[in-house]
């Protein structure tokens, strides 16, 4: 019988506490938008088919966003921070440079829109910003904040959602807070609550997916 829907985390630890739920697929696929998007494509292609892909793991929240450790978010869109061109003007955006990334407008990964709708309401709905560096300064929390309109940062979500879509798999992006940005310094943090959240976040989307017709 094929798997309904495969998962995809950073870090065994994420894994760990997600178990292997009945009709699931659970890779800890490595840190980074490369081992991301390698390991949903290879899984997608060695274990598939899936009904769903779920990118899962843990965050750090950005400057205003109003999120406390422990919060989830679900990405209503992913967005790949970095990609683009540093003029003497500003940042522009591949949309702006006039280059697709995909078949999506700019930067903006799009998640499966049936797929947010069965989980809408497991927790904050919001963009989530993929980074190939995380902010350690408050300079760059802001700047990220302020260039995706993003409420929190991780390092996969938008190269799993759009591996899948290259595939054809629809896909989205959940997250717990583990930590806030900003100095590094003065960040707070709790992983294990957020850890333990992110479990029991996962097994009930996994509940709505499954029990969904």
């Amino acid at each position: 019988m094929a798997r309904r829907i495969l998962i995809v985390t950073a870090v065994q630890a994420e894994a760990d506490v997600i178990g292997q739920p009945t009709g699931t697929f659970v890779v800890a696929g490595g840190i980074g938008r490369t081992n991301a998007s390698a390991a949903t494509t290879e899984t997608i292609l060695s274990e598939g088919p899936f009904r769903g892909v779920i990118n899962a793991g843990v965050a750090g929240s950005l400057p205003g966003s109003g999120l406390s450790i422990g919060d989830t978010v679900i990405a209503n869109k992913c967005v790949y921070v970095e990609e683009g061109l540093m003029t003497p003007d500003g940042f522009q955006t591949m949309k702006q440079m006039g280059f697709p990334l995909g078949d999506f407008d700019g930067n903006e990964v799009p998640v499966n829109s049936l797929m947010l709708e069965r989980l809408s309401t497991i927790g904050n709905v919001a963009p989530i910003a993929t980074v190939a560096t995380c902010s350690g300064t408050d300079e760059q929390a802001t700047l990220v904040a302020t260039r995706t309109n993003c409420i929190c940062e991780a390092m996969e979500g938008a190269a799993v959602v759009h591996a899948a879509r290259r595939v054809g798999a629809p896909a989205i992006e959940i997250r717990t807070i583990s930590n806030t940005t900003g100095n590094r310094h003065s960040q707070e943090w709790d992983i294990e609550l957020a850890l333990s959240n992110l479990g029991k976040t996962v097994n009930e989307a996994i509940t709505r997916l499954w029990d969904s017709k």
